[in-house]
Order: structure tokens, then C-alpha cells, then sequence
């Protein structure tokens, strides 16, 4: 099956791989696609984006205090430990406690052991219910809240539908675009070990099938460059490249003037 020309089984295969849960055989296959095609290569790179934005996202919750102190109050009931006002040998303590069991029992008459046995029992399995009744309602409510945080969260992810892949001479990758339509941001990360000398810049360029290049901002040396940009100069631009020039660029009517460092297809995604 072509996968470049399934956009549905592109977007679960690459979300898989993200995830960590496309393993063995498939998992090496789908590495050789990216490998081989910088449109697989492109959909492997922005769902890890995603993943990684997400966690970056998630913060830590800490349990409520009153679990902790219902779970505290819960251990006696279920683990009684017999005080003692001084030190006894443990063949002694068990000694007494068996004679004890036996003047009990020789005591106590049928009817009412079962009665007895059977109230306790009622009253603890009724104490016990209660407390995990409390317990889980607790954890219910957190479990909904982290849902709402989670649910919030995923609504705050950018809306990426422009993505590129831009590479050397070699083809070897340098720069991963995506394009947050919704948020009019591009974000540009370094994924090769290029890095600029400190008295030239990076200029991103978009190159339309009409007309001379575009510039769509001069990069900083970080590892992640985030530019402002309209969707009308992304749309239908095909290419995007990157250029050295002297440092803080050159002004979009000249065009580039250094060379042309990184090259890549804009493309369109729907993941």
C-alpha cells in the first residue's frame, strides 16, 4: 500500500510511531518510508511535536490531603496492633492469646457466636464500604478534573496544516517548518548541526510559483525560531528556503543575496 497517497493511514502509522506503540517489523518498515520520502519523514516529526507539546503542557497533580489522611485512618481497622505497656516474649503473648480464645469459646454458645461474628463482620464490611466509597468518589472528581485540564489542553494545541522539511545540498535535514494557522505562527526548528557564525543570519524565504522570493523573517541562533506570519503568504506557496546573508538580513524587495543554504516543499497537511 502507498501510504504518501493515504492520508488516514499516514496520519495512524505516524501517530503510532509517536506514540511508541508501532514496534517490530512495522515499526522498521515505517522508518525506511521516512527515510526514502520527506513527506512520511515531515508527518513522523510534527506528531512527535505534538506529543512533546502536550507533555510539556501536562502539570503534575498532587492527591488531596484528606485521601492520604482517610487511607491513615483506614490502616488500624484493617491491621489491629495489640498495645502492650511493657516487653513480652512472642511465645507468651501468643500463649495468652490462646488461652483467652479458649475460656471464650467455652463461654460463648453457638447461637450467640454466629450472631456476634456475624454483626462485626456486618459493621466492618459496612465501615470498609463507606471509606472506598469515599476514596473512589475522591478519585473520580480528580480523574474528571485532570480530564477537563487534559480536554483544555488539547484544544490549546496549534492547529499545524503547513509543514516542510528543509534540507542541504546533500538532502540531508536541517530545518523542520510547521505552520499554526490558527495562532498565524511559524516555528521553525533546527534539526541538523548547522549553526550560523555570529556576524550572519538565516532569512526564510518562501518562493511562489510567481513572482521573486518572499521574506518571512530573519532567524535567531536559537533552537527554535518562532515568526509571525499571515496565511495569505504561506497559502499555496510551494517551496520555502533559507539563505545566509549579513547579519540582522537583507529586505525582502533584494531577494536573497547570500547563498541558499536549505530547500524544501511546503506541503498541505490534514493531520
Amino acid at each position: 500500500m502507498n501510504i504518501i497517497s493515504n492520508p488516514r493511514v499516514l496520519e495512524h502509522l505516524a501517530s503510532s510511531y509517536a506514540l511508541g506503540t508501532l514496534r517490530g517489523g512495522a515499526r522498521r518498515r515505517f522508518e525506511s518510508l521516512a527515510r526514502e520520502s520527506a513527506t512520511v519523514r515531515a508527518a513522523a516529526l510534527i506528531w512527535q511535536e505534538r506529543m512533546v507539546s502536550i507533555t510539556e503542557l501536562q502539570s503534575p497533580v498532587q492527591p488531596s490531603p484528606n485521601v492520604w489522611k482517610r487511607i491513615e485512618n483506614l490502616l488500624p481497622t484493617l491491621v489491629p496492633v495489640p498495645a502492650t505497656s511493657k516487653t513480652v516474649r512472642p511465645g507468651l503473648v501468643e500463649g495468652s492469646l490462646l488461652e483467652k480464645l479458649r475460656r471464650s469459646l467455652l463461654v460463648w454458645r453457638g447461637a450467640a457466636l454466629t450472631g456476634g461474628v456475624a454483626t462485626a463482620a456486618a459493621v466492618l464490611f459496612g465501615v470498609g464500604v463507606s471509606r472506598t466509597v469515599d476514596v473512589q468518589s475522591t478519585l473520580l472528581a480528580q480523574t474528571s478534573q485532570q480530564n477537563a485540564q487534559l480536554l483544555a489542553q488539547l484544544k490549546a494545541t496549534p492547529d499545524i496544516q503547513y509543514v516542510a522539511v528543509l534540507a542541504d545540498d546533500k538532502s540531508a535535514p536541517s530545518m523542520l517548518v510547521t505552520f499554526d494557522t490558527k495562532n498565524q505562527r511559524l516555528v521553525l526548528k533546527r534539526v541538523g548541526g548547522f549553526q550560523e557564525a555570529s556576524d550572519k543570519s538565516l532569512q526564510l524565504w518562501a518562493l511562489p510559483p510567481a513572482g521573486g522570493p518572499q521574506s518571512l523573517g530573519v532567524l535567531g541562533g536559537d533552537k527554535v525560531i518562532r515568526l509571525t506570519a499571515a496565511e495569505g503568504q504561506v497559502r499555496e506557496v510551494p517551496t520555502l528556503a533559507i539563505s545566509l546573508e549579513p547579519k540582522g538580513g537583507v529586505p525582502s524587495a533584494t531577494g536573497p543575496t547570500g547563498p541558499v543554504l536549505f530547500k524544501g516543499a511546503l506541503l498541505q497537511t490534514t493531520l
